[in-house]
């Protein structure tokens, strides 16, 4: 799958891949990933154009400064990127902090969205898992190389169980890169400051973004052993929209990989209220 590359407003060489034909499905991975996050449910879904952008600063695209990584920034990349591409509108799932650019552009260009699904995010973020992020964010990891990072990863990944090795060993290679002095973080180091100068600033109410997704076909899924996507969370998301499609993926925290039963269901059934 080739990666292309579209010009951000501020000129910024910004990475995608664009795959498949039918449903436009604009796919926004979390903070520190890349539209490859994506490769495991990518089969399991025929009959879908499915849009994978890597954020500036992410993956394939332009490092822009840590200024620059911020979600609304991000949300007015991702229109661009629609706008390149010619998709005037877009179901749209994201993960983690795609999740809450969908619902941002839920609530400032809805006329682009056909959907949205939100894998393990909400309006509320437990604090614990921000500070799990916290301490990984930036910062290269201990271990000499891919191998050694997958054997690691189940214990630095509480929450999730029966993963295969296999799992980890293709986690470790989509997010980290082998140099002669070690791994290394795929993307641009300066993430951290964003992430703390968001983490250390004032508290922002997420809810009216959530409640602007009314009317929309919504979805939901929740790593059962989540610290960042409570379950009271999840029972208030689904009180104000009872028409939400819920799915808890069991032995995941926070993220689900996509792939499981329980994720492609709600996926599949999200998909199909909008066909």
């Amino acid at each position: 799958m080739a990666v292309q590359f579209f010009q951000a407003e501020d000129g910024a060489r910004l990475a995608y891949r664009d795959e498949g034909e039918g449903l436009p499905v604009l796919a926004l991975p979390g903070l520190t990933r890349t539209g490859r996050d994506f490769d495991y449910l990518a089969p399991h879904l025929p009959g879908v154009r499915l849009i994978r952008p890597d954020y500036r600063g992410r993956g394939d695209s332009d490092w822009t400064g840590s200024d620059s990584y911020t979600v609304p920034q991000e949300a007015r990349d991702v229109l661009v990127l629609l706008d390149h591409l010619g998709v005037a509108q877009a179901a749209v799932l994201g993960t983690s902090r795609g999740g809450i650019i969908g619902m941002l552009l839920a609530a400032t260009a809805r006329e682009r969205l056909l959907g949205l699904c939100l894998n393990d995010v909400g309006p509320v973020l437990q604090r614990s898992g921000l500070e799990r992020i916290f301490d990984y964010v930036g910062r290269n990891p201990a271990a000499k190389n891919l191998e050694d990072l997958a054997q690691r990863l189940p214990a630095a990944m509480p929450g999730f169980a029966n993963v295969p090795a296999s799992r980890w060993l293709e986690e470790a290679a989509r997010h980290y890169v082998e140099t002669p002095s070690g791994l290394s973080v795929n993307y641009d180091p300066a993430l951290r400051e964003a992430f703390l100068a968001a983490f250390d600033g004032p508290e922002v109410d997420l809810w009216p973004l959530f409640d602007a997704t009314q009317g929309l076909p919504l979805a939901l899924i929740r790593g059962a052993n989540s610290d960042l996507l409570s379950h009271e969370t999840a029972t208030e998301m689904q009180r104000r929209r009872p028409d939400m499609i819920l799915a808890e993926a069991r032995d995941r925290a926070h993220v689900p990989f996509l792939d499981e039963p329980e994720s492609l269901a709600a996926i599949h059934a999200w998909l199909a209220a909008m066909r």
